[in-house]
């Protein structure tokens, strides 16, 4: 018996080695390109019944597949009802080579899922007396906080058995006042709840596959008030929505980044030639699922997947 588990410990020691050396690769990769080469991806969205929709729709456009594949969560019953279809895309697409991005719009914790856009994850914060309980161990409001965070570690849990990295990206645009969990600046504020849940995830649950991401939009430019601390992430990200392209947001960006890798996590427009020339530290751009068709037309989409700097899926080195 005492063998037994002894082997069965064994194995599982290989296989944590394994998935940790996965993360590396990823990190070795995203870091060999910064500076050199963007890699091109697509979020998707609602539905999570047919999550590869906007993948499919560069494909179709374009002749190639993106190098990034992105799902989401999500919050309404439809889609959480659909989530393990979602992760099942996720699975197929690391095998065919692709970067993974999984994002979470999650429910406020005094709300039960599934809930609404607006309001619930857009203009209904918590008050300060609902944070402070939000992120003091032991209330009501963090065990809630934490059940939540146990349903969507099953998920992950299974793609870490399974091999595949994930560059998870929770909280985005920290400094969107409008989202519940965003706006909050300092310690004790977005920040904080981020860095909880990190060592949530990976010292309660244990998952070694995570690339964490810090998120930020193109609206303030006060991110070290959302800034986690250089140990709780790996990739930041930029949001798109406004004037993000002009020089001197990359320019404010880039000594907050350091040396760590950089990306534009979403984007309604997607990066002109002229941006991937004079702003060469991007790692991956994102458009966000429907506006890559609604705020771009296909001869700019073909353009950008043409250019000899972008990696689809067919040049990707595979895991």
């Amino acid at each position: 018996m005492k063998k037994q588990l002894w082997i069965l410990g064994l194995l599982m020691l290989m296989a944590s080695i394994g998935h940790t050396q996965n993360k590396q690769d990823v990190l070795d990769y995203l870091y060999g390109i910064s500076g050199k080469q963007i890699i091109a991806g697509q979020h998707n969205k609602e539905p999570n019944a047919e999550p590869a929709k906007w993948t499919d729709y560069i494909k179709a456009t374009t002749g190639q597949y993106p190098a990034l594949w992105s799902g989401d969560f999500l919050f309404q019953q439809e889609n959480i009802d659909n989530r393990w279809k979602m992760i099942k895309e996720a699975e197929q697409q690391w095998n065919r080579g692709a970067v993974i991005n999984l994002m979470w719009h999650c429910c406020p914790p005094d709300m039960g899922e599934p809930c609404g856009w607006d309001p619930g994850l857009l203009n209904a914060q918590l008050d300060d007396q609902q944070w402070e309980a939000l992120i003091k161990p032991g209330t009501d409001l963090n065990n809630i906080w934490k059940k939540r965070m146990d349903d969507i570690a099953t998920y992950l849990q299974y793609l870490e058995d399974k091999g595949v990295v994930v560059l998870f990206r929770p909280f985005h645009e920290m400094n969107q006042e409008l989202f519940w969990w965003a706006g909050r600046k300092g310690a004790k504020g977005t920040a904080e709840l981020y860095r909880q849940t990190h060592d949530y995830f990976e010292k309660e649950k244990g998952l070694t596959n995570l690339i964490w991401v810090w998120d930020m939009q193109d609206m303030s430019r006060d991110f070290e008030e959302y800034n986690p601390g250089d140990a709780y992430w790996d990739v930041f990200a930029f949001d798109i929505y406004d004037q993000g392209y002009d020089q001197s947001w990359y320019d404010y960006i880039l000594p907050i980044v350091g040396d760590k890798p950089m990306a534009i996590g979403e984007c309604m427009r997607i990066p002109s030639l002229e941006v991937l020339e004079n702003q060469p530290r991007w790692i991956f751009f994102m458009p966000w699922a429907e506006l890559v068709k609604e705020r771009n037309t296909e001869t700019e989409i073909k353009a950008l997947y043409s250019h000899p700097g972008v990696i689809t899926l067919d040049e990707m080195p595979g895991w």
